[in-house]
Order: structure tokens, then C-alpha cells, then sequence
């Protein structure tokens, strides 16, 4: 890793991730990885990793390709808990509940007033 680059791995999905279907996924990351987490104390922790600088998620999905990823779901939570929103770089214009990088059953559950809770 370069220097200064450092990383938060509690946010990392388990080693289901690549063989459930989307609402296991989401599912088992809300209960297994964020449940066990308080948002308040993850965002002063990933402020605290980049002084002086802009904490970001990083995940290997890009927008616009028709993926999704963790990273939106931890991103919605900590909007969630924290009341302020955690943009993808590039679509900060959009609303938190349509992060281009949500599963589409959720962005599309946000926009009819069903989303699961995050």
C-alpha cells in the first residue's frame, strides 16, 4: 500500500459475499457487519484515518455499470445514523437513497416509500 493509504476493514463484507443473492446480501451485511457497529464511532474513526484530508470507501464497482456494492450500504447507513449524506465521488447531486451504487431493489423501494431499513 502506498503511503498513507490506510484501511478499515469492519466494513468489508463476510465470505458470503459473492455467493448469496442480493436480499441475503443485504441482509447479512446490515445484521452481521453494520448491526454489530455504532455509526458515530466508525465516522470518527475514518475522519481520524485521513487527517487533513477527506476519509472516502473504496470498493472496485463503478457506478454506471449496473453494479452494486457494500460500500452504498455503508454509506446509507452512516447517512442514516449520522443525518447528513455520504455522496459517491461524482454523484454528490444525488439524494443518499439514490447512491448509483445501491442495489436497485433498494433505490427503487427508497422511491415508493418501501425501502428496508438500514
Amino acid at each position: 500500500m502506498p503511503e498513507g493509504y490506510r484501511v478499515y476493514r469492519r466494513l468489508a463484507p463476510g465470505p458470503w459475499f459473492n455467493s448469496v443473492g442480493v436480499a441475503e446480501y443485504v441482509e447479512r451485511y446490515r445484521a452481521e457487519v453494520l448491526a454489530p457497529l455504532d455509526a458515530h464511532s466508525v465516522a470518527a474513526l475514518l475522519r481520524a484515518m485521513a487527517p487533513g484530508g477527506v476519509a472516502v470507501l473504496l470498493c472496485y464497482e463503478r457506478p454506471g455499470r449496473g453494479d452494486w456494492c457494500h460500500r452504498a450500504l455503508a454509506a446509507q447507513w452512516l447517512a442514516d445514523v449520522l443525518g447528513e449524506p455520504v455522496p459517491e465521488v461524482g454523484f454528490e447531486h444525488l439524494p443518499q437513497h439514490l447512491h448509483p451504487l445501491l442495489p436497485e431493489q433498494i433505490r427503487r423501494g427508497a422511491a415508493s416509500g418501501t425501502a428496508p431499513a438500514g
